[in-house]
């Protein structure tokens, strides 16, 4: 397939998509190599950014997705009527913290590091899709594992995980052994605890 060809049969397979789509994704579908794809999608930011476009493409992860740029945020959210999206409070914004940096987390494991019941940050955070459930820890109770979502780059305008700054850990020991990872994400099951929290 010309490089053309490869290039304009990605921006609409983005644009149509409306989410983030895996490159491997575009590349089976296109009969194509996932390099090619990852080259195809570089130079298309590239080009948009360049032009200054409306539009951008994001890599987040090992996938992209098509979007206005935030300088036609105010334009965007005018003409649509959106609302923006709520802000997180604080015991959200710690809890999210400590499930980036410690991913996969379960709800235990962030009460520990914050100090006090989160349920009410977790359900949120949930609620605002920046995290997932990914599987069940294999210990008595079998408490849910979080980890963070797309959106969750996309909110704060990183590529991957390795974009998060460093910071100084605290020494948690989990056996991997007892982590029980979903290997399909569209059978994980959503957060069932139900304690609240006053944060």
């Amino acid at each position: 397939m010309e490089q053309n060809d490869l290039q304009r049969a990605v921006m609409a397979i983005l644009f149509a998509a409306g989410e983030s789509v895996p490159a491997a994704r575009i590349a089976q579908a296109m009969e194509v190599d996932v390099d090619e794809i990852h080259d195809a999608c570089r130079y298309l930011m590239d080009q948009l950014s360049f032009a200054r476009s409306g539009i951008r493409i994001l890599k987040l992860a090992d996938a992209y997705q098509m979007c206005s740029s935030s300088e036609m945020a105010d334009f965007v959210t005018r003409a649509l009527e959106t609302r923006k999206p709520p802000k997180l409070s604080a015991s959200q914004l710690e809890a999210l913290t400590v499930i980036a940096y410690y991913q996969p987390a379960t709800k235990a494991v962030v009460e520990q590091i914050r100090g006090v019941d989160s349920s009410y940050s977790v359900s949120a955070l949930l609620n605002k899709h920046l995290i997932e459930d990914c599987g069940r820890l294999n210990v008595p109770g079998r408490p849910i594992l979080y980890r963070t979502t797309p959106d969750f780059l996309r909110t704060f305008g990183l590529s991957d995980l390795s974009e998060l700054p460093e910071i100084e850990r605290v020494s948690l020991t989990v056996d991997s052994d007892q982590l029980q990872l979903n290997t399909d994400e569209t059978e994980a099951p959503q957060n069932t605890e139900g304690e609240n929290e006053n944060g």
